[in-house]
């Protein structure tokens, strides 16, 4: 897993409340592709007309949001049904940080399993990233300090809380089993004991 320390990105806008897995990415197509051809699916009811065109409105399709790693998020972003496949698909489409008032529990924790950043800030706060944002993408990216827990962008400046666990994991770049491996010399000694204790059970 990729690490996690300073992200400075612009940032995309999509506000919406209750924006659900399945629209982040259909079950379908988790069905037939694989975890790194997802990125044409990535919000692809939002992202494309009828006639399947790009809808030159959402961020996905604008040349001002070009690069963006950052999405700023309306309320309860990634609710509905447990689904990594969402997290997976934001990834194939950059984005590495999601700013929200708050997430759907099950694609919070999926977000730290694959590296991405879920940050829980209030509505207000991020409406002014936003603000900032929307005058110029590019003139106006948006700085993540997970190590000092602070987003930036121009003259907004706002801290975060992230559980200390899962904030040291993503600054070395471990899941929970990278986590576990870190204790690899005190699990041999374990073994080692309970293998005199217990021969019979490693028989």
């Amino acid at each position: 897993m990729d690490k996690f320390t300073t992200l400075t990105s612009p940032a995309a806008v999509l506000l919406r409340q209750n924006i659900d897995t399945d629209i982040i990415v259909r079950i379908e197509r988790l069905i037939t592709l694989g975890r790194t051809e997802l990125g044409p699916y990535c919000f692809e009811a939002l992202r494309y007309r009828e006639d399947g065109g790009d809808d030159p409105a959402f961020f996905l399709n604008d040349p001002a949001c070009k690069g963006a790693r950052i999405l700023l998020a309306g309320r309860n972003f990634g609710c509905g049904s447990s689904r990594e496949g969402a997290v997976w698909a934001l990834m194939c489409v950059g984005i590495r940080c999601v700013i929200a008032p708050s997430f759907g529990d099950i694609f919070f924790n999926n977000c730290f399993q694959n590296g991405v950043l879920p940050v829980v800030l209030p509505a207000d706060k991020i409406e002014a990233l936003a603000d900032v944002v929307r005058r110029d993408q590019q003139a106006h990216p948006v700085t993540v300090d997970l190590e000092h827990q602070a987003v930036r962008a121009a003259d907004v400046a706002i801290d975060f809380e992230v559980d200390p666990g899962r904030r040291e994991a993503l600054l070395l770049g471990l899941d929970e089993i990278g986590v576990t491996l870190q204790r690899e010399p005190d699990i041999a000694a374990f073994q080692a004991r309970d293998r005199a204790l217990r021969p019979w059970i490693y028989f």
